[in-house]
């Protein structure tokens, strides 16, 4: 139960949610091909820090603050390659949140 209280509390953050939404279809809302981790690196994807600290129009430290707090949530995932770290959702932890949420809440 602890897990899911940590969830709640990155969730809580108009930020954070945004930037969920975006991982979630990221060719709609990461338009530079640059911004994507090419399918022959990874067959999972992913979205680079960079890019999404220009579309949250913020520092790139609390960037990278919230990415890891979502990381040590368990909603991202991410893949280092060379200095660029790619992100991007842990569906399996989002899908089990939105069960909790329908069954227990």
């Amino acid at each position: 139960m602890e897990n899911y209280v940590d969830i709640f509390k990155v969730l809580a953050n108009e930020t954070r949610i945004d930037m969920l939404m975006w991982l979630k279809n990221p060719m709609e809302h990461f338009e530079k091909p640059t911004a994507h981790l090419s399918k022959n690196i990874s067959e999972k994807g992913g979205v680079c820090v960079g890019d999404i600290q220009e579309k949250a129009n913020m520092s790139q430290s609390t960037v990278s603050h919230y990415l890891s707090m979502m990381q040590k949530a368990g909603l991202l995932e991410s893949e280092r390659h060379g200095k660029w770290t790619y992100y991007r959702r842990n569906e399996s932890t989002i899908q089990q949140v939105a069960a909790f949420i329908e069954k227990e809440l």
